[in-house]
């Protein structure tokens, strides 16, 4: 007898400890009280209740203990990763210089797409992606070599003011009117810095934090800045329209982006010299060095499977959202809108792209959670999966309809689904990969998202008519991430966490 008295006395503690630190008394009740004899505790039954074994009775009780503390402990995760000093200034740095890239991307936007003197088609839109994206992808897994060489703090400071440095030029010629090959060539120098900036945020972020907050950091930082990244694009639209639009109000959205970069690498001055790594503390090395490092790179994706496979489907994922990304830019510019029509659809693109945006938020707020109840590896195919058929299902609605309400509908689900996979993924990797190498699977990485985002795209402009209504390519499209998500769900061990 005096073992279940030991037992019930012990959770009795439990459950008083979590109402003095929670307040979730409340959610303990049970059904069947009322009044003042309403059940105040897991103990005192009801009258409906009081036929129910004493084990069922405790195992109900205990559930809603897990349901609430799990609430606390979600809050409790983020409080305890913003309370890290240098993860604030990471993610200052984040923020600023993806709220400049949003500016940027408006400015280019307006300038380049949504101008009533140039008018795009799908050949067009997949030039310019691909003129902004293909090189660096190139070229990123070298630079990514030396991400695991250099002080990564210094990176980030000299990277930055870099970047507003190269943005004079792209400001000189847009307030000029040239869309010229200069022009090109300066948007490529300053995205492909962009892109290393983010890829050596994404490799000292493990330096910052660790153990089970690295999951709730990967969460936060890359939806938050996508998040601000949006925010700032919008800002962008509405700052232009207010200064009178035209190539004038262009190259003031670039004079802001620039100041933005700049202060990045100002923020980026508080972090210590040392504490974003690398580790180890090998030589420099020549460019067969590099390239053997690029060869180890994918050495190491090969050892560890998980990783490989993690970086895999978010390349599915990025190949229908770059396809989808073109057709609703067609969709808005030239079916729902009259030709003439740029500045409407300019603001129509910039609501889809804010609602692709929430999604994201969405999918980064439930992830930790879910990727703890089910697993990584289950919850990213359940997420894909969602997104191939409701997501697609709604463009295509959309396309046949004429309906933008259902592009949006769509365009929250697909972006749900990429930030949920991309979470898992980036933790995956993060814990996988040893220190020393992390910078270049990371440049891999994102080469591998560039590449398959352009790729999306051009399939755009090889099959879909200039309006932007494919419906078939879009069910194809569907059919395939189906297809990414089991194989994902089959490729892996369906109850490996994303916190250990």
């Amino acid at each position: 007898m005096g073992e279940p008295v030991e037992r019930g006395a012990a959770f009795k503690s439990v459950v008083k400890h979590a109402t003095w630190a929670g307040g979730i008394r409340n959610d303990l009740r049970l059904p069947g009280g009322r009044g003042a004899r309403a059940c105040r505790g897991p103990f005192r039954q009801s009258p409906t209740d009081r036929t129910l074994p004493r084990a069922s009775h405790r195992l109900k009780c205990k559930a809603r203990l897990t349901d609430s503390v799990r609430t606390v402990t979600a809050l409790g995760a983020l409080r305890g990763v913003l309370a890290h000093r240098d993860f604030r200034y990471l993610l200052a740095v984040r923020l600023v210089g993806q709220f400049g890239d949003g500016l940027l991307q408006a400015a280019l936007a307006t300038f380049v797409l949504f101008s009533p003197e140039r008018q795009p088609d799908a050949v067009r839109v997949a030039t310019s992606f691909a003129i902004l994206l293909l090189p660096y992808s190139v070229l990123g897994p070298f630079v990514g070599v030396y991400l695991d060489r250099w002080r990564r703090r210094s990176v980030l400071v000299r990277a930055n003011w870099l970047k507003a440095a190269c943005a004079i030029p792209i400001i000189v010629l847009v307030s000029r009117g040239s869309d010229s090959a200069a022009l090109a060539i300066a948007v490529l120098v300053v995205l492909g810095i962009s892109r290393f900036v983010l890829a050596g945020l994404s490799a000292s972020l493990p330096h910052v934090v660790s153990g089970r907050e690295l999951t709730t950091a990967n969460a936060l930082t890359p939806t938050a800045g996508t998040t601000v990244g949006a925010l700032g694009a919008l800002v962008g639209v509405g700052v232009r329209a207010l200064l009178g639009g035209g190539d004038h109000g262009s190259a003031l959205l670039l004079v802001g982006a620039a100041l933005c970069f700049a202060g990045a690498g100002v923020i980026a001055l508080a972090i210590g010299v040392n504490r974003l790594g690398p580790d180890g503390t090998l030589p420099s090395e020549s460019l067969r060095g590099v390239a053997g490092g690029l060869v180890s790179g994918m050495r190491e994706l090969r050892i560890h499977a998980a990783a490989g496979r993690a970086i895999t489907l978010v390349g599915a994922h990025r190949i229908a959202f770059g396809a989808l990304t073109s057709g609703g830019l067609l969709l808005v510019r030239l079916t729902f809108n009259q030709v003439t029509s740029s500045e409407q659809a300019l603001t129509e693109f910039a609501i889809v792209t804010g609602c692709a945006a929430m999604g994201a938020l969405a999918g980064a707020i439930l992830t930790p959670w879910m990727s703890r109840r089910i697993g990584s590896p289950a919850w990213s195919s359940l997420a894909l999966a969602q997104a191939a058929v409701l997501g697609i299902g709604l463009v295509v609605a959309s396309a046949s309809l004429t309906s933008f309400a259902l592009l949006l509908a769509g365009a929250f689900s697909i972006g749900f689904a990429g930030q949920s996979v991309k979470v898992c993924s980036d933790t995956i990797v993060q814990r996988e990969i040893p220190d020393d190498h992390l910078g270049r699977v990371f440049a891999l990485y994102d080469m591998t998202v560039n590449v398959c985002l352009v790729g999306g795209i051009c399939l755009v402009a090889l099959v879909s008519p200039h309006s932007g209504r494919a419906p078939g390519l879009y069910i194809a499209i569907g059919l395939a991430l189906l297809l990414a998500s089991w194989w994902y769900w089959r490729a892996g061990p369906r109850r490996v966490r994303t916190v250990s």
